[in-house]
């Protein structure tokens, strides 16, 4: 069965001619871009893939828009950040070379972060739906954490997809302070609200099941930063939506397609 790659895009052009070339043993690579202002279209173009541009409307309904202007059903989605590693390339070639009786298959995803390939908390194995049948499967979601809902059997595969995720440590500051603030603002939609408990109890217990249950302490001074960084996240999060429960906050903004060049 052929497969089309899809990459949504905003500013990637640090990132998206190494998404391509990964990409390269799709039988279509097809990247939508919602207004780039930097070389990310001309990268692309000058690659000889499909290029298309559409105005933002939001995570889940440009991923699910790329789906339905893609030349085949079997979909593989790619962020500009992430890289399809060979072992993952042929797996996905074998499990399509006839019809599969599953309707999505999720991939263990590792993020480069502080010098290595980190493999302890919960940035691994972060298994993502990326290869679906668009006839069967659809991207939902709000803000953040999109995913793929399929309507049959979803399988493992083994090849790790790889995720350049931040450029440093600052970068990774700034983008919690971005899903943060959207990860709060959607859980506030939903009728959640934060307490003192959310506040005190929350945070250590993420530090330690990163550090020790998901054997943070593996990987040394890298694991530690890490562990103490999600714990950081979850705090942000819920002190975020503290923040929105109180009666002197204004309303949040909408996001928009500032909110889109963001690492998932």
């Amino acid at each position: 069965m052929p497969v089309t790659v899809t990459i949504i895009t905003l500013n990637e052009a640090r990132h998206i001619a190494a998404a391509i070339d990964s990409a390269a043993w799709a039988d279509e690579v097809l990247v939508v871009d919602s207004g780039s202002t930097d070389d990310t279209v001309a990268i692309a173009t000058g690659k000889g893939v499909r290029v298309m541009g559409r105005t933002w409307p939001g995570y889940v309904d440009q991923k699910n828009y790329a789906a339905s202007v893609a030349s085949h059903d079997w979909i593989f989605s790619l962020d500009a950040d992430e890289r399809v590693t060979p072992a993952l390339s042929s797996e996905i070639r074998e499990v399509v070379a006839s019809e599969p009786a599953e309707r999505a298959f999720r991939v263990p995803r590792v993020t480069f972060h502080l010098g290595r390939w980190v493999r302890t908390t919960d940035f691994y194995p972060d298994h993502q739906t990326r290869l679906y049948d668009r006839r069967a499967a659809r991207w939902q979601g709000k803000y953040v954490h999109e995913s793929v809902r399929a309507d049959g059997e979803v399988e493992d595969l083994r090849g790790e997809l790889q995720h350049y995720a931040y450029r440093d440590l600052s970068h990774h500051f700034q983008t919690m302070d971005r899903y943060t603030t959207l990860a709060a603002r959607q859980m506030f939609e939903e009728g959640r609200r934060a307490g003192i408990f959310d506040l005190v109890v929350h945070p250590p217990a993420a530090f330690l099941r990163n550090y020790v249950l998901r054997r943070g302490f593996m990987d040394g001074v890298p694991g530690l930063i890490v562990s103490a960084m999600n714990a950081r996240y979850v705090g942000l999060k819920f002190a975020k939506l503290w923040e929105l429960c109180s009666p002197s906050t204004s309303t949040p903004r909408a996001p928009g397609a500032g909110d889109s060049n963001r690492s998932s």
